[in-house]
Parts: structure tokens; sequence; C-alpha cells
């Protein structure tokens, strides 16, 4: 792998444990030492509690801590912290780090505090950015995929639309982003196009549809970048890279209620792949119908009390402007 490496951005607010977790996994990655990381972490809400407060300065603590440890690039080649210094909220933390970063670079690999990646991560991101930096039709690069069963899944395909749990893009794309959730809802029904998006990566018995999660938006009830980021996409039918087995496992979904009795380990949120992913360049940028299937019935699976708790914690997390859509 050469010099045109990715910069990896990570954006964080006030989870310590989940923040160490993410850059110890990180680290391990084995492109990490070649790689320039910046960090975003968000600024104080003005009615933040004590214990808020309290969180966000031991998150800066850790974060100066480890860039300090970083001396000589012994994790990263080079780590940039930025402080907001006021409350930016995810949403837009994510539209203006990703946007001042890609259009600095022209590609970029972006991280939540809750993604724990696979040490080969950031080799199956970087070698996508280069295998279909020119490819129009492709718009994003996940490391992220659900349990998918079958040995005629191949090493890598592609779905429609856009992912958000650890996930790579370029400039070319990016510049597809339209913020505007009431625009792009026009734009959806003006097209057409407004049924397959409700349906996409939903499953036929989801209890929300995506249409309904942009018109949330639209309304401010919910605040997500990544619902918009994926109708950008969805409506210029550009298509995202998964790998066969998922990179990155989501550790988000284990405070309060909604996850018990060892229910953050459920396949639902990722199974690490304990070997190299190498990308099937034969393969078409198309979806292959035997897959999309697949994606319908394991949804369809979940229907159950674990993924009634995961949508309510999804659903309040999108308030913040965070979780997957």
């Amino acid at each position: 792998m050469d010099s045109t490496l990715a910069p990896i951005v990570l954006f964080t607010y006030n989870r310590p444990r989940h923040t160490k977790a993410t850059l110890d996994a990180l680290k391990a990655n084995l492109l990490a030492k070649e790689s320039v990381l910046y960090i975003y972490q968000d600024g104080l809400k003005e009615n933040a509690t004590k214990e808020q407060r309290e969180s966000v300065l031991e998150v800066s603590s850790y974060l100066q801590d480890f860039i300090t440890s970083n001396e000589n690039g012994k994790y990263f080649k080079e780590i940039t912290l930025i402080q907001r210094e006021r409350n930016f909220g995810l949403a837009d933390s994510i539209i203006d780090g990703v946007t001042n970063i890609i259009n600095k670079y022209g590609t970029i690999i972006v991280l939540e505090d809750d993604l724990v990646t696979s040490p080969y991560f950031l080799t199956f991101m970087n070698e996508a950015l280069q295998i279909y930096y020119d490819n129009e039709q492709v718009a994003c690069v996940s490391g992220f995929v659900f349990p998918l069963e079958g040995d005629e899944i191949p090493s890598s395909f592609f779905l429609k639309g856009t992912d958000c749990w650890g996930w790579a893009s370029w400039d070319r794309a990016w510049n597809l982003f339209n913020p505007d959730g009431k625009e792009l809802l026009g734009k959806l029904k003006q097209s057409g196009k407004i049924d397959d998006f409700d349906k996409a990566y939903s499953g036929a018995k989801s209890s929300r549809g995506f249409a309904q999660m942009l018109e949330d938006q639209i309304r401010g009830k919910n605040s997500s970048w990544a619902i918009r980021w994926f109708a950008s996409c969805f409506l210029q039918d550009k298509y995202c890279l998964y790998p066969r087995n998922s990179l990155v496992q989501n550790i988000g979904f284990d405070i309060g209620t909604h996850c018990k009795n060892g229910e953050e380990n459920d396949p639902y949120f990722g199974v690490l792949s304990s070997t190299p992913t190498s990308i099937d360049i034969k393969q078409p940028v198309q979806e292959i119908p035997a897959i999309r299937a697949k994606c319908d019935a394991y949804y369809a699976s979940k229907q159950r009390p674990l993924l009634k708790r995961i949508l309510s914690k999804t659903y309040k997390m999108l308030i913040r402007g965070g979780a997957r859509f």
C-alpha cells in the first residue's frame, strides 16, 4: 500500500470507555502506523449535566494522553485533535468534519466512537478506495455488514445507497450530499423512487421505513445526517461496496435497558472477521438479487424483542444525529 492512504476521521464526544475501545482496535490495524488520524471531539452542550461534563472532560484528557503516547508515530503516522468550542451535535459535526477533510485529501475513512474494527479494516477500505476511485457508480465503502450465510456470497458485493457504521468515500461522491431533507424527499417522490427508498435495507416487516425517517428529520424529530447521505446517493443510483464478513462491530448499544443478558453481542451489531477480506473486482457494480433477498430475510428474522429494543435505541440516537440511519 502506498502513500495515498486515506485519512481516518473519528468523531467522539462524551463516552470515554467506547472511545478507548475504538482507538485500541483502530491502532491495531495493519495500516494504522502509515495513516493520519483526525479526531473531532464535540463541545459541551449548554444544558449538560455534571455527569456529562465530567465525561466530556474524561474523553478530552484521554485523547490528550493518547496523542502524547503516539510520539514518534507509535500508533499512527500523525494525529490531529479538533476540539469544538461549542456543541455542534453529531450530525453537524460529521457533516462539517467530513467536508473539511475530504476536500483536503479527496478521500476519507469515517468512524464514530462506538465502532470497533478488525485489524484488516483499514486495508479493505484503502484498497476499495483505490480500486473504485474513478468509478462514478460507487459512492461509498462500508466496513460493516450484517451476518449473511451462504457459500455463494462473494468476498465483496454491492448494495444500492450508502452506509454509516465505518465507511469511506471520495470527494466526487460526497459532493452529491444534500443536507436539505425536504428537497431530497421531494425529488424521491418526483422521480418515482420513494417506494424503493422506503423499503431499502429495512425488511418487509420493519416498523419504521426510511421515508418516515427522512420525514422525521425534516420535522426536526431527528437530525440524522446518515438518512440524508443515503437519500442523496440513492437518488443518483449510486452503490456501496460491502465485505463478505464484517470488519466493524458496533458497541454503542450496551447502555441502558435496550440490550439485556449479553444481547449487545448479538450478530446484529457485527461479527468481526478474523481474516483479511479481498475485493472481488470481477463483481459488476449492481445488486445481486440473491444477496438482496438474504438481507431482507435477515431483517425479517430479527422481528423479536431484541430488534424492538434496537429500533427504540436507534431512534433515540437518531434524535442526536447518530446511529445507523
